[in-house]
């Protein structure tokens, strides 16, 4: 297939480009940089110069290729809720470019919007149109798009990592880096789902070629990582203490983030291998926070 990836330069979507190609598949790659449309062309890819808010480029991006990918995201939470209506807005634009045909389109979210109940991990086959978290809007303008027969289904992603990134993780150790101290919540047993990022990879295309309308797919190689043991791992790598702090301390700590860091956002993929043999080979979230700081070296 001929795959239209949005987000192609993206953390997640940089690992996407070598697995399609390895298979077969080639990539059209959405770009707004010169540099974007270089590191495509090095990598075996197509350019195809827009943005998400430029919906006419997206469009015509689609009408080129036989699938789409959409792993692109404003990841700057200061403006978190327009950011989750931007992505909205271009799926709604990328999938009216699908409608008609059988040309599948996977979107991506959150394992956030499989939660059963709190402490409980998410699964794939629960989806509260209600939820509270705002990128729940991702996933109500794909079942829009489902209603009116396109080939949409889901990639939920848990805390994405490798040893230079790690989701929310990255603001964490960065947070430690500047205050001299990795923190956690009182007990610090509330847990965190993860994956590395090239098995996130692996999905994504797993998913593309499965085309199955409707599902919802897991990202979640470590179901629960309590955050007290990823404090710690940070304080280990980055040689500084680590401290229980009250929710008011955590506040001052965390600033944005506490909303975060008291939640359980374990997560569920069983669902996720049964249906398409997906299997993890990476390492795990602790063993990159600790190999970090060598690959900083």
């Amino acid at each position: 297939m001929r795959v239209f990836l949005t987000g192609s330069t993206g953390f997640i979507g940089s690992h996407i480009v070598p697995e399609l190609i390895a298979r077969g598949h080639q990539v059209l790659g959405l770009t707004r940089s010169d540099g974007g449309a270089k590191a495509l062309a090095d990598a075996g890819a197509v350019a195809h110069r827009g943005d998400i808010e430029d919906l006419d480029s997206l469009r015509a991006g689609v009408d080129a290729c036989d699938a789409v990918i959409h792993t692109a995201f404003d990841h700057n939470f200061a403006h978190f809720v327009e950011n989750c209506r931007k992505d909205s807005r271009a799926i709604t634009a990328l999938g009216s470019a699908l409608e008609g045909s059988d040309r599948p389109i996977v979107i991506t979210s959150s394992t956030a919007m499989g939660s059963v109940k709190p402490g409980a991990p998410a699964v794939e086959d629960c989806f509260d149109p209600n939820h509270l978290n705002p990128r729940v809007a991702s996933e109500l303008a794909g079942r829009a798009l489902s209603e009116r027969g396109v080939n949409v289904s889901v990639v939920r992603l848990s805390q994405i990592h490798d040893t230079r990134k790690q989701g929310l993780v990255t603001d964490v150790i960065e947070l430690a880096r500047k205050a001299g101290v990795s923190a956690y919540v009182g007990a610090g047993l509330n847990r965190w789902s993860a994956t590395h990022v090239t098995d996130a990879a692996l999905l994504f295309r797993l998913a593309l070629e499965r085309h199955e309308a409707g599902a919802r797919y897991h990202a979640t190689a470590e179901e629960g990582i309590v955050f007290r043991d990823i404090a710690e791992a940070v304080g280990e790598s980055l040689n500084v203490p680590v401290k229980s702090m009250s929710e008011d301390e955590a506040k001052l700590h965390f600033t944005w983030l506490a909303a975060f860091t008291t939640k359980d956002m374990s997560a569920s993929s069983v669902l996720t291998q049964e249906r398409l043999g997906w299997q993890s080979s990476g390492p795990g979230l602790l063993a990159d926070i600790a190999a970090m700081a060598h690959a900083d070296a």
